[in-house]
């Protein structure tokens, strides 16, 4: 199942959109993640159409993520850095490119959330992680 059939037609669109961006590989089972999160968001917020984007090694690139939401209608694009670490691509790499995308289409909303491994929420949960007693794998 892609996440393509996921999300709405283009008869339905919806005005809200999210792109998931993270770094990228060349790996496929690397993209899992991204993609159960994408899923999670359609089945919790079925207005919202949902894109992830990859900055090198895979694609879509954001630019063509952001092309896929705007063709179904959105208006209001949030882009959600999945970034532990807010190194170069978080601080330098990602605000140029939502800058490109704003100034090619300022009738748009571009929100840039701030990298995800920078919120509290998440550094509670992967410390409450991290102190659990491991379990045996699942046969």
């Amino acid at each position: 199942m892609t996440l393509a059939s996921l999300i709405p037609p283009p008869n339905d669109a919806v005005s809200r959109g999210i792109v998931l961006f993270a770094h990228g590989s060349r790996d496929p089972l690397w993209h899992r993640p991204m993609q159960t999160v994408a899923r999670s968001i359609v089945q919790s917020s079925p207005g919202v159409a949902v894109e992830c984007a990859y900055l090198e090694l895979s694609t879509p690139d954001l630019d063509s993520a952001c092309h896929s939401l705007l063709a179904r209608g959105v208006r209001t694009v949030t882009i959600v850095p999945l970034f532990l670490g807010v190194g170069k691509h978080a601080r330098e790499d990602l605000p140029v490119l939502v800058d490109a995308l704003r100034t090619a289409h300022p009738h748009i909303v571009f929100e840039l959330q701030a990298a995800v491994g920078e919120d509290a929420r998440l550094i509670a949960l992967l410390a409450e992680i991290a102190v659990e007693r491991p379990q045996a794998p699942k046969s």
